[in-house]
């Protein structure tokens, strides 16, 4: 039986930031909060970056590194900001390490355009 190990916990929710089994990190949906747990209502661009350096610091804070990670999950608010988001996406994520992803329309809370969650998986 493996152990599970859960890294970090959200300020308000009994969530954790990511959720370690068998070699996989699930890594909970990251938002454009800052380091104060302020939301970000800026740009699609602005929201985007700074919601996909949230998933780095969750992702390396685990052990993990970005060329690990197999599937993004990404909802965005507004299907018009796609390409501005791709643009983003691909100063995080290069081609030889291109995850899966999916990319849904969602509404999402206030003045948030964007949510990204992630699997990653390293050998045990």
């Amino acid at each position: 039986m493996s152990a599970i190990t859960r890294h970090g916990t959200h300020p308000r929710l009994p969530v954790s930031n990511a959720v370690e089994a068998n070699g996989w990190l699930y890594v909970t949906g990251q938002v454009p909060r800052d380091a104060k747990g302020e939301l970000n209502a800026g740009s699609m661009i602005d929201q985007a970056r700074l919601t996909l350096t949230n998933l780095v610091t969750v992702i390396t804070n685990s052990g993990y590194e970005m060329k690990d990670v197999v599937r993004v999950g990404v909802w965005i608010d507004d299907p018009r900001d796609f390409a501005e988001f791709n643009k983003v996406f691909a100063e995080f994520f290069d081609i030889e390490h291109a995850p899966a992803r999916v990319t849904i329309q969602g509404t999402m809370m206030c003045d948030c355009k964007i949510e990204v969650d992630a699997i990653a998986y390293r050998k045990p």
